[in-house]
């Protein structure tokens, strides 16, 4: 292969044949797959659950993770925070014209590596390219299909005197892509990026009374937990002392102006979980990799109707709203 990309890797012709046969094919060979067609004919199930989403992060290689291990653990992510056991992955790249082979072959074998440890197989995909100055690198979109093992997920049950559990620290990896852009404490702090199936089929699989689980993103922990209340009668109060955020991301923060309560997560979830189970699923977490440091960090309440607030350190309220505008552009 030549060592930058070109126009004619997106040809359907000879280039295009080369660059799926010698570095696609190798990283993600199954039997599906090795079909070559349009779409890929796999196993099903009585219900399935399916998330798609694309992938336009800047910069394309970060602290902790890139944008291939990225779009593998956000859509098994996705399917998974929904009931679903993650069973298959298409993966379509859109490459400008002069992206180093290289840079592309790393996210290859990024993506080839999550999938191993995530358990998923990219089945089915597409390739194209633009000319140079019309994209960014590289874009990837990711579907995700899944066979739905836990019915009954949603924000409709939560309950007065619910608990609301995060899986781990706040803020990682919008923290960590904003500094890699800027410069600034470039590798002091990492993204949290991580499949989290495992710990889904932990917490789910245990019995305990679940109501929602949600991987908060795009809009981080605030405006994830404002979604959960929104036009309801019920709210969610939070203990500034009880939400876990690194003393890094923290200074990090305050260094750039944000929030770490609505900087974006790529590893972490939220679980709003019956009052009597909030201990048994916690230790949960905690004995998962992905779950070390969860904490329970608010309870769900009848005070501020559609609200989230936060009982700050000094003994006061904070209301936290939804994300307005971009905080961090490009973050996923």
């Amino acid at each position: 292969m030549d060592e930058i990309i070109t126009l004619d890797y997106g040809s359907g012709g000879k280039k295009t044949s080369r660059l799926i046969e010698d570095m696609l094919l190798p990283a993600f060979d199954n039997p599906a797959l090795s079909q070559l067609g349009d779409g890929a004919v796999v196993d099903g199930g009585a219900r399935l659950v399916f998330s798609t989403d694309s992938f336009v992060v800047d910069p394309i290689f970060f602290p902790g993770g890139d944008i291939g291990k990225l779009s593998v653990c956000g859509t098994v992510n996705d399917v998974s925070v929904c009931g679903g056991e993650a069973k298959y992955l298409s993966l379509s790249f859109i490459i400008e014209e002069g992206m180093k082979v290289s840079d592309l072959e790393r996210i290859v074998a990024s993506i080839a590596k999550t999938c191993q440890k995530a358990g998923v197989s990219v089945v089915t995909g597409d390739t194209k390219v633009v000319e140079r100055g019309r994209g960014d690198k590289i874009y990837i979109n990711t579907a995700g299909v899944g066979i739905l093992r836990y019915e009954g997920l949603s924000p409709a049950n939560i309950k007065p005197g619910d608990k609301v559990i995060v899986s781990g620290t706040v803020g990682d990896h919008g923290t960590a892509v904003m500094l890699s852009r800027s410069g600034m404490m470039e590798g002091e702090i990492l993204s949290d990026c991580a499949p989290l199936n495992g710990l889904c089929e932990d917490i789910l699989s245990s019995g305990e009374a679940v109501r929602v689980l949600r991987d908060p993103t795009r809009g981080g922990v605030a405006t994830t937990l404002n979604e959960f209340v929104e036009g309801t009668k019920l709210s969610i109060a939070l203990s500034e002392e009880l939400v876990p955020v690194k003393d890094n991301v923290r200074a990090a923060c305050d260094m750039l102006g944000l929030d770490p309560m609505y900087c974006a997560n790529e590893g972490k979830l939220l679980a709003v979980v019956g009052e009597e189970s909030a201990q048994r699923v916690l230790e949960i977490m905690q004995a998962n990799e992905y779950g070390r440091d969860a904490a329970v960090i608010g309870t769900v309440t009848e005070d501020y109707a559609g609200k989230v607030y936060m009982n700050t350190a000094f003994g006061g309220k904070r209301i936290l709203q939804k994300l307005t505008g971009a905080q961090l552009p490009r973050i996923c």
